[in-house]
């Protein structure tokens, strides 16, 4: 027989359990500190374009390793987030480009 599925690794929970508390401490701790930050203009902008900087750090490496569908699937998503203005449209039309140019080349 083999091991009891609900059985888990003590070692395995407590890390667990460490990174799911270190996450919560990053969220709360940025909303603990954005109390007292006056909310400028600059402060605004900053905010707004975060997920984008989170998405570009995330492709900028597979976009770097990857060949020529990679790169027009960069410059379809570039055109589509122009065009839309919607980050979700864009990742799709650019997700859409890679795997299309990979079914062909």
């Amino acid at each position: 027989m083999g091991a009891d599925p609900w059985s888990i690794d003590p070692l395995a929970a407590v890390a667990i359990i460490g990174m799911a508390v270190a996450s919560y401490a990053m969220r709360a701790g940025g909303f603990w500190m954005m109390r007292w930050m006056p909310m400028s203009r600059r402060v605004e902008a900053w905010l707004r374009h975060i997920p984008g900087a989170v998405i570009i750090s995330l492709l900028a490496p597979m976009v770097a390793r990857g060949g020529l569908p990679e790169l027009i699937g960069t410059a379809i998503a570039a055109v589509a987030m122009k065009v839309t203005g919607h980050d979700l449209a864009a990742i799709v039309a650019g997700i859409a480009g890679v795997a299309a140019l990979r079914a062909v080349m």
